[in-house]
């Protein structure tokens, strides 16, 4: 349990990074006089190293184990929240925000490891569900308590703050963590350890890794490129609200997320299902775009309500991860889980700089319709999850791959 703790608040850390951009875009378009291109480019820049890292973290995982994995990744985000504070220009705020996504990419496949390792196969969808509840808080103080925190205090002060606190954790994770219970092995017997290319291979020629992958594209990397940068602006200088009720959304959209998640990942598992959850609830997660493509001003209350349920919805992304490691080999369980979540980060890094791109060549429209355009590419690439969903296997919660 202690692992899983230190993992959560790790995890914690890398949820904050994800969408305090969005509480903060006002603040660095005008502390850096960035165009909105180049601001998507910087929010983006977490998620490319987040998504190129996802293999090799996997694989890492596997091999050397998530304690060293983990220690080194949280000493290297530390580094890049401090430089992200302190940065003199935008270069160096790229630098900064790059070196924190190279950093926490490796959390969450590491948390996830510990997990196969520490708990029951049939334990694994609550447990992750779990993580994701205590993860998202993470997120939740990157939205509305950042807008709020930065009134009183300098945005780089709080990115000081996360950066010094997770050089402390890296610390913690060294001297308190195993891989693994007393006596049993890390995952793969050595040889099957030993050759990297095999255990991507396999994992790569397998068909349904694919549709999970592309479920996760489609659902996590449309919400991730709203949720961490583009629904503030969008319900600030295309609906008209203020900063405070705009970040507000952002954490009911959250709190969504985070509240579903172990209830989707426990129902789950208590019922050997997995396909009946992920088909349901992407088709209503589709659904919630519709209003947002169309830009409707909706009452406070309704659209509250609409933010939410977009994020209990793709909640269901979570299983994505079981069902990856469900269909491989068990002793790669990191290669198949990271692989799979390479989809959702690969997507965002695309599409936050896409709808920047988007909005500035919308100069001939108003903003709001500017917002509707970009939108509704959103929910296209939502689309494309949602009939990925329609390809996945039923695993009944059990490895399958034999």
């Amino acid at each position: 349990m202690l692992a899983f703790a230190l993992g959560t608040a790790g995890f914690m850390f890398a949820f904050f990074h994800r969408v305090a951009p969005g509480a903060i875009a006002s603040d660095l378009r005008e502390a850096y006089q960035l165009s909105a291109t180049t601001l998507g480019f910087v929010a983006a820049l977490y998620f490319y190293p987040y998504a190129l890292m996802q293999l090799p973290s996997g694989v890492l995982a596997d091999t050397i184990g998530p304690r060293k994995l983990f220690t080194g990744g949280m000493l290297v985000a530390g580094v890049g929240s401090l430089l992200f504070a302190y940065a003199p220009s935008a270069a160096w705020l790229l630098a900064g925000r790059g070196l924190v996504g190279f950093g926490v990419a490796v959390v969450f496949v590491s948390v996830l490891k510990l997990i196969a390792n520490w708990f029951r196969d049939n334990e694994f969808g609550t447990w992750v569900g779990v993580l994701q509840l205590l993860g998202n808080l993470g997120a939740v103080l990157g939205a509305w308590p950042l807008a709020w925190a930065v009134q009183g205090v300098s945005w780089s002060s709080v990115f000081a703050s996360i950066g010094i606190a997770s050089i402390a954790l890296a610390a913690a994770l060294w001297f308190w963590v195993q891989d693994a219970p007393p006596g049993e092995a890390l995952g793969a017997p050595p040889a099957r350890r030993a050759s990297w290319g095999e255990g991507i291979g396999v994992v790569a020629r397998n068909p349904q890794t694919w549709v999970a992958f592309l479920m996760h594209f489609g659902i996590l990397g449309s919400y991730m490129t709203f949720a961490g940068l583009w629904a503030v602006p969008y319900l600030t200088d295309g609906l008209g609200h203020s900063r405070s009720e705009a970040t507000l959304h952002v954490t009911v959209m959250i709190l969504g997320f985070a509240l579903a998640a172990p209830l989707i990942g426990t129902l789950s598992d208590r019922t050997g299902l997995r396909r009946p959850f992920v088909r349901g609830l992407t088709l209503v997660y589709l659904a919630c775009w519709v209003p947002v493509v169309l830009g409707w001003k909706l009452s406070l209350v309704v659209s509250l309500a609409l933010f939410s349920l977009i994020g209990a919805t793709m909640a269901c992304s979570i299983l994505c991860w079981a069902i990856g490691k469900e269909v491989n080999p068990p002793a790669l369980a990191g290669t198949a889980t990271s692989f799979v979540n390479t989809g959702g980060f690969l997507g965002t890094a695309l599409l936050q700089p896409a709808v920047g791109w988007i909005l500035d060549a919308s100069s001939d429209v108003s903003k709001l319709e500017a917002y509707c355009r970009a939108a509704g590419l959103l929910a296209v690439v939502a689309g494309v999850g949602v009939g990925a969903a329609f390809g996945l296997r039923e695993t009944r919660c059990r490895n399958v791959y034999r």
